[in-house]
């Protein structure tokens, strides 16, 4: 039963006794539907969807084009004759984990609590983190065109090295490998990797409220899980030979970098009061209240700290039953 409370992330304690008003008011603030403010959300930022859409065509002509084809000479092969081998990893797999499974996870989430906002800004943050990240690093890869760990056999298929007058080799490879071959720096798996599930492990980190000073390090272990199987990510590239582990540090820092500024675009930080919600779910809330109550106008500071309390009381009773499920856990409760 205790697990049920923290995969749901949102608890269901009576509102209604807490704050001992009426049932409409409690809708109004948890129940953000797709039906009731899904459109107009959207219209809001039309702008935002076309960004992503230029993004998601810059990604497809930095695929199209050629990397920088850099020297590489003889002396330079000792460190570029790993053998070929496939991915671990396919390509089609990253957007599986790295996209789809955090986006099912914001649609639990919603089902479970009805904040269109939520849903929303996460889904906008989550593709703005890997399509940034994606856009950055192929830029970097075909502008900087460091050869892989698996040039030489890519290069020279037969194992036949041959070189011209300046020192550089001339390849007698597959063209796509060759091509292939110069997009080793950073890593674009690692940093897919670290976009999406570095973007889901702060989600879930402020659902959980991960850093609420109680202690609690069963919501760590939650928080690591995503960041553990992106470095697992990681390591398969340099197992495979397709990646320097300097390819996979970087891949994995820019991906970080981008998700949490992705993040705190739309979320505050997770240590945050109000960490477990979106920007804009409070300012619903805080409108939805301004209009149920305009006898109040006039009074704007005791009004805003009222606000302030209700919003401090509702943080705390949504998670008081995961907080209590913690406990019992670090206590060997069931």
């Amino acid at each position: 039963m205790g697990w049920r409370n923290i995969i749901s992330f949102c608890p269901a304690p009576n509102f209604r006794n807490i704050f001992q008003v009426g049932a409409n008011e409690h809708e109004l603030e948890c129940h953000h539907t797709i039906k009731s403010h899904g459109g107009q959300l959207a219209r809001n930022h039309k702008q935002d969807w076309l960004i992503l859409i230029l993004l998601v065509v810059t990604e497809i002509i930095l695929n199209v084009i050629h990397p920088y084809y850099r020297f590489v000479g003889e002396g330079m092969m000792e460190d570029l004759r790993y053998p070929m081998k496939a991915n671990t990893v396919p390509v089609w797999a990253v957007p599986l984990y790295a996209v789809l499974l955090p986006i099912a996870i914001f649609i639990l989430y919603y089902l479970r609590r009805r904040d269109v906002y939520d849903l929303h800004h996460s889904i906008l943050g989550l593709l703005f983190a890997v399509l940034i990240t994606g856009v950055l690093t192929d830029a970097i890869k075909d502008g900087v065109g460091r050869p892989r760990p698996d040039f030489f056999w890519r290069c020279f298929p037969d194992g036949r090295d041959e070189y011209d007058r300046w020192g550089n080799v001339v390849c007698h490879g597959k063209h796509s490998d060759i091509r292939e071959g110069h997009k080793s720096f950073p890593s674009g798996h690692t940093s897919w990797s670290f976009a999406g599930l570095g973007f889901l492990a702060l989600y879930l980190s402020g659902k959980i409220k991960c850093f609420d000073r109680r202690g609690h390090v069963a919501k760590l272990c939650i928080l690591f899980l995503p960041i553990l199987a992106a470095c697992l990510v990681g390591v398969s590239r340099v197992d495979d030979y397709w990646h320097h582990w300097q390819d996979v540090f970087a891949g994995g820092l820019l991906g970080t970098v981008v998700a949490t500024f992705c993040y705190l675009q739309f979320f505050p930080a997770p240590y945050h009061t109000e960490g477990w919600g979106p920007y804009a779910y409070f300012r619903a809330v805080e409108e939805s209240r301004s209009n149920s109550r305009p006898g109040q106008s006039g009074n704007g500071n005791s009004m805003q700290e009222v606000n302030q309390q209700e919003s401090a009381v509702n943080s705390n009773v949504v998670y008081h039953n995961i907080d209590s499920t913690f406990d019992a856990m670090e206590s060997g409760k069931r």
